[in-house]
This record gives C-alpha cells, structure tokens and sequence, in this order.
C-alpha cells in the first residue's frame, strides 16, 4: 500500500489517499470534506472509492500511516548526491516539528530527517555517523548489533554533522572538542528524544545519537524480561516507602526502560513521582 499525497497536504486537508499495486486509489476523508482539495485529488489520481469517516479516527489513521510507511533514507541520500548546489544545504532549520513534513525542505535536512524517521521505523537505539577518507557511513544499532544502511558521499559529510549541531543546539564552529546535546521531535504520531553526541577523529567529526521512544518507555516489568521470583523481589524493593535502587549495565542494556517500567508500577496518585 502507498500513500502518494504529501504528508503535509493530507494532514492539513485531512485527506489520505491509498494506492494498491494495481493503481486504485481508496479516499478517506472527513464527513465534510475540502471540495477544492477533495477535487484536486479525484482529478489526479483513479480514485474508486470514497470512505468518509470520523475526524478523530481520520487523524489517527493519517498518522499512522505516514509513520509506518515505506523507508526512504537511502533514496533520500542518492537524491541528495545528485544535487549539485551544496551551499543551499547549509539554509538555517526552521524549529524541529514532524519529520513527515520535511518533503519541501533543503536536501540536507531532508537526509537527516529520513535518516531519523528510518531508524525510528527500525527500532535502532542507536545511529552511527562516521567519516572515512573517500566516504561517510551511516549505521543503525538494531537487537544490540550495527547495521549499515548507507554511504553518503564524503562531500556531504561536513554539511550533514552541522545540520545535527543546529538541530541539537551545538556550537558548529567547535570540530576540535566533543560536545553532547539533545533533539525533540515527533514522527507521526511518536514522541523521539535524541541524544547527540560528536567526537573529533582523524577524517572530521564522528557523531553518535541515541534514540529514546517516548512510546516505547512504556513498557512493563515482564516486557523487559522480569520473571518469577526476580520479579517478585523487584516488585518488593520498589513498594519500599524509602531506599536507593541502583540499576547498572552497559550502553543499551536497558537501564532506563527498566526504571521507566518500575516507576510506571507505582501510583502516581499517593506518590510525588520526579525524573
């Protein structure tokens, strides 16, 4: 299933349009359509029906099917590479809003945005941008082990880590130190916290970025694997009125899903509850 009209337009318009294999289009749309829009639509494209439906329901379902879509980084990146006007990469980003929305944006931004919005897709926790002599890498972290998912051109490189420095409130003059900061954004329906990270290295800056799903923090103690007495036992230390628990383990282990699915147990109705 596709969803040829622009993110943009069908949120604004509240108009998805569906696209089989065999080029039929199903039209969802509001009880009270746009009919500029609803008539725009029906003349480009073979629409054989029309499914009205609820305007709650009807957002959700745009959302959702933006966010769950087919990933793009790739395509994204190869187009970016054929773009010769590099310095209109270096544009200032506007505020951070849906990452859906970036199809009009300077191709850089677009990079980074399908780059973000595929690892979120992918359930990477983490994204590795690296320089090399000829080429830059890109990889995603996904079940604890890194996967390549793209070479940019290393011309593009330097314009891709300012982006992310803009983006995550960095200095983009300091290359010679590391420096740490942070991204908010939404993709569809999903809140994403990114920690960004830039190392110094011997072909300009590397830069780590840490995911965190708002949504996925939601997890349950068995979700993350808490079983039997281990559960039990935990379950009790944290019904305690008063203590330390510490939680240790390795980059990725799972430490703060863990804390996040033990402070979901608790009722935040008798309890002062602070992160």
């Amino acid at each position: 299933m596709r969803y040829p009209l622009p993110y943009a337009f069908a949120r604004t318009q509240q108009l998805l349009l569906e696209q089989a294999d065999d080029g039929s289009c199903t039209l969802w749309m509001p009880r009270t359509p746009p009919r500029s829009a609803l008539s725009e639509v029906a003349r480009r494209f073979d629409v054989k029906a029309f499914e009205p439906l609820d305007g709650p329901l009807l957002a959700q379902r745009i959302s959702a099917a933006y966010a769950h879509g087919e990933s793009n980084a790739a395509a994204v990146v190869s187009e970016v590479q054929g773009d010769a006007d590099l310095s209109r990469m270096m544009q200032e980003l506007p505020a951070v809003e849906d990452l859906l929305e970036s199809a009009g944006d300077a191709p850089i931004i677009r990079m980074l945005n399908a780059l973000l919005t595929q690892a979120a897709r992918d359930g990477a926790s983490d994204i590795h941008i690296e320089p090399y002599e000829r080429t830059s890498s890109v990889r995603f972290r996904i079940d604890g082990t890194l996967r390549e998912v793209v070479q940019p051109n290393r011309a593009l490189h330097a314009a891709l880590i300012s982006r992310l420095k803009i983006m995550a409130d960095l200095d983009i003059a300091e290359k010679r130190l590391p420096q740490d900061g942070r991204i908010s954004l939404r993709i569809g329906t999903r809140a994403v916290d990114v920690r960004v990270s830039t190392l110094p290295s011997a072909h300009g800056e590397r830069a780590v970025l840490r995911l965190l799903d708002k949504n996925e923090s939601k997890l349950t103690l068995e979700a993350v694997g808490m079983q039997g007495d281990t559960l039990d036992r935990f379950e009790t230390l944290i019904g305690q009125p008063h203590g330390i628990i510490l939680v240790t383990g390795p980059t990725g282990s799972g430490k703060t899903t863990t804390l996040y699915a033990a402070l979901s147990r608790l009722d935040a109705g008798r309890s002062n509850i602070m992160t």
